[in-house]
């Protein structure tokens, strides 16, 4: 019987994984059926006309861009670590976060937790310090993207203006906005909250035979010393180049790719920052942006007065050789990783 109990837990894991998988990926189908299913049969031909007459040398540089803006998070990463006494080697700290790149199109945040894993496979460092540096990583990147939301409101006010009070201020409201009134549901929520600090605190002294809440606090400290690495980094100016960086590259992949016909050519800077924005939302929500993210590209270039099946097209090919890249880089990583370790699975000198 004990052998039946401990297969059933790594099925049932593996069921759930598969479960929300295809959950995501059902999402970002239907968004592309979505995005498709209204096309009249001269729209469809005109798309495969726009990916045919395309000028593929901008996408390439693009995809260049990209993979530069990789090399730059590995070597930020690696700053992460130094204050903790970690010399992360570049190669390893890069097949990580290609890899990290790779998993998250089959599960959204599921490549943070890889990345962590790496490094405590190749790198010996513990997978909770590790851990706390990536999830300030992502803290730092989401407080680029708000101020770089702000900027987008705030330069492109009058062409977006329209397009969030009708469609996106309302659905908020309607989602979120009766939560302000509902004070049962506040003082429900902030009762829980000091019962529960009240009992952990009565029984303290037994939840610290637990296991669970030793990992659990193991966990915490070691998520707390990765949290400060970050007042700790040796060169602060430099980490500060390497983040802007990334975020300009990210813009930059994105705007060249403009260049590609001759319709969104002539879109300014602001038309650029508005399609990373809200392209970026999509790879937010579904796996890599599948299906969502060439849909928003097109309801934003829109609004600059782009037909409908140019900015389709545009979003289908950004999307389309940005995920290849990810794919290729992901997949020679892995390859590259099964080559660095030894017979006892440790990483070999360099």
């Amino acid at each position: 019987m004990p052998s039946t109990q401990t297969d059933v837990k790594p099925f049932k894991a593996g069921f759930l994984t598969i479960l929300k998988f295809v959950v995501f990926l059902g999402l970002g189908v239907f968004i592309t059926w979505l995005s498709l299913k209204d096309l009249t049969d001269e729209e469809r031909h005109e798309i495969v006309k726009a990916f045919r007459t395309a000028n593929y040398n901008w996408v390439i540089l693009g995809i260049a861009l990209g993979i530069l803006s990789h090399i730059l998070r590995a070597l930020r990463w690696m700053m992460f670590m130094e204050p903790m006494g970690y010399d992360v080697r570049f190669k390893n700290s890069f097949y990580a976060v290609m890899i990290g790149y790779l998993a998250n199109l089959a599960f959204p945040r599921l490549g943070e937790v890889t990345r962590c894993g790496i490094l405590a496979k190749y790198e010996k460092i513990p997978f909770n310090r590790s851990l706390g540096t990536v999830i300030t990583e992502r803290a730092i990147d989401m407080l680029i993207f708000f101020l770089l939301f702000v900027l987008m409101i705030v330069t492109q006010i009058e062409t977006i203006s329209e397009f969030m009070y009708e469609t996106i201020y309302p659905k908020l409201v309607e989602k979120f906005g009766s939560l302000h009134y509902s004070r049962i549901l506040w003082l429900s929520v902030l009762s829980l909250f000091i019962l529960f600090i009240l009992l952990t605190w009565i029984f303290r002294h037994k939840l610290l035979r637990f296991k669970l809440f030793q990992k659990a606090k193991s966990l915490v400290i070691g998520f707390w010393e990765g949290l400060k690495s970050l007042t700790l980094i040796k060169r602060p100016w430099l980490f500060v180049i390497y983040s802007l960086s990334i975020w300009a590259l990210y813009f930059l992949m994105l705007y060249v790719c403009f260049f590609c016909f001759p319709a969104t050519s002539d879109l300014s800077l602001g038309a650029g920052l508005s399609a990373l924005v809200l392209g970026s939302i999509g790879i937010m929500i579904t796996p890599g942006g599948i299906g969502l993210y060439p849909a928003l590209i097109q309801e934003t270039l829109k609004l600059y007065g782009i037909a409908l099946v140019t900015g389709l097209a545009l979003g289908w090919i950004v999307w389309a050789t940005q995920t290849l890249m990810i794919l290729a880089l992901g997949g020679g990583s892995l390859l590259m990783l099964s080559f660095n370790k030894t017979h006892h699975g440790t990483s070999r000198k360099d």
